[in-house]
Formats: C-alpha cells, structure tokens, sequence
C-alpha cells in the first residue's frame, strides 16, 4: 500500500507569517523613530505577504525617507524576519502523529529560498517532515502542478496516487492542489470563502487540518 501525502504551505499555515512580520515591522519603528501608525501602514502595505518585495521595500524606503537602499531593507529582512517565527508545539505535535501513522509530510511553498528554508529551520519543521519544494529555488511558483510535483517526489510519493493539499491561499493552495490531482483543506484564518470551486474542507488553522486527516488513520 502507497504511503499517504499530505503536503502543506509555510507561511500562515504551518508557520504564523502575519505574527512574526508584525514583530519585525515593530522592530524596524523602533529602530527608525518612526511615528505613531507606521506599523499599521507597513501591515497593510505588505498586503499579507503577496505585494511583491521589491515594490514593497521601494515603497517603505519613500515612505519613510530612509537611508538604507530597497535592497538593504529587503536583506535585512530576508535575515531577521525567519528568526522571529516562534514554533507551533500543537503543529509539531499533529505533524509526528501524522509520520507515526504512515503519513509522508512535505511542504509547498512560494518565496526566496534563503528565506523559506530559514524559516522551515526557525519553526523546527525540518525534522517533522520528509521534503520541501521553494518556487524561488525551483523557477515555479504555486499553483503551478509541477512544484507540487517535485515535493511529492522528494517526499518519496507519487502524485499521480492523490493525496492532500492544506494551506490558506485559495488559488495557490486549493486551486493549485486541485489541478494536481489532490484533496484539499483551506485554512480560513477567519475568512469566508470567496474563491470558485469550494475546497474538501474548511479548518481554521493548521492543527485542525491535521486533526481532520488523523481522523482517517
């Protein structure tokens, strides 16, 4: 019998993305002097991690007037931001259950390799799961089926043989997943469902998700 997939998104599934840019936004007016509502106006301004980084940082920089160049800022960030991920015990927890049960473990996630393979390290994630595809060290970017495919192969899986896709982007994570022959679970982080084709399942969050797969072993 083939082992089962579960493949699974970084940022704000696995790894709470929107908490650990928060403190580094902190950190960044703190260190600026900058005034009251910055950190709201870099929140907003980083469109929950999909206004792409270079427009990004150019847009910080003239905001704020600073010294430090676009690519400054960005390398900073690409350096401070994975070590302020705090690891999820309940996730780490879901996820060894999952692998005692048969389960192959991998992670589909767009960004920058550096940053994304920091990350998976800060989060203790790298032992817990069996492979990872980063679009920025493969060339494709979710929902494209082929960098599903590449982690189910470093998982030791087959895709052809289905599995399931859990993350919080509708049209990276579901609909990506879907067009790659899998299952899949949108993580909502309180949101209603706006996207076309409705996933498998809606779970608030990513232990519920591996809740619901442990529910099937």
């Amino acid at each position: 019998m083939s082992p089962r997939l579960a493949l699974f998104d970084l940022d704000n599934t696995l790894v709470d993305r929107a908490a650990a840019h928060r403190r580094w936004v902190e950190r960044l007016v703190a260190d600026h002097g900058l005034g009251p509502g910055a950190v709201e106006w870099l929140i907003a301004e980083d469109g929950d991690g999909l206004t792409p980084k270079d427009r990004y940082f150019a847009a910080v920089k003239t905001r704020f007037d600073l010294r430090e160049s676009t690519e400054e800022l960005w390398a900073r960030y690409r350096t401070e931001k994975p070590a302020l991920i705090t690891p999820d015990p309940t996730i780490r927890a879901g996820l060894t259950r999952l692998r005692e049960r048969g389960w192959r473990i991998g992670i589909v996630t767009n960004g920058r390799e550096d940053t994304q393979v920091a990350t998976i390290m800060h989060a203790g994630l790298s032992g817990l799961v069996d492979g990872w595809a980063v679009s920025g060290a493969e060339g494709i970017r979710k929902p494209a089926t082929e960098l599903f495919a590449i982690a189910a192969s470093r998982c030791g899986a087959d895709l052809s043989l289905g599995g399931w896709m859990i993350g919080d982007s509708a049209e990276a994570d579901v609909g990506g997943g879907r067009a790659a022959g899998l299952r899949t679970i949108w993580i909502d982080r309180g949101r209603i469902w706006r996207g076309g084709d409705a996933p498998n399942r809606i779970r608030p969050d990513a232990t519920a998700a591996i809740e619901s797969l442990l529910a099937e072993t």
